[in-house]
């Protein structure tokens, strides 16, 4: 089973993340993206769906035309973890 992580743990982690927003009441961290068009965002999709199944980690997400909101959090810790972590990371290394 996968840890939770502490408060000093989740401080420390979300400083390494940008654009990244807490989501108090489901102990989960969201963020929106926007692109040029719906092809953009989809494949945008595409790209982090292979990340995800790659890290048995899946995210829950929505699109809306040329937006993709992503919320990370980790069922079977009940909250945030290393996993929603590393996952946040990679997804930003998509675009960087």
């Amino acid at each position: 089973m996968t840890a939770k992580l502490t408060a000093a743990e989740r401080t420390a982690a979300l400083a390494e993340l940008t654009g990244w927003t807490v989501v108090p009441e489901r102990d989960a961290i969201r963020k929106s993206f926007k692109f040029g068009d719906f092809v953009g965002a989809f494949g945008f999709m595409t790209r982090v769906a292979l990340l995800a199944e790659k890290a048995d980690h899946h995210p829950e997400w929505s699109n809306v035309y040329n937006r993709v909101e992503i919320l990370l959090t980790t069922h079977d810790a009940s909250g945030l973890s290393a996993r929603d972590v590393a996952l946040a990371k990679a997804i930003d290394a998509l675009l960087g």
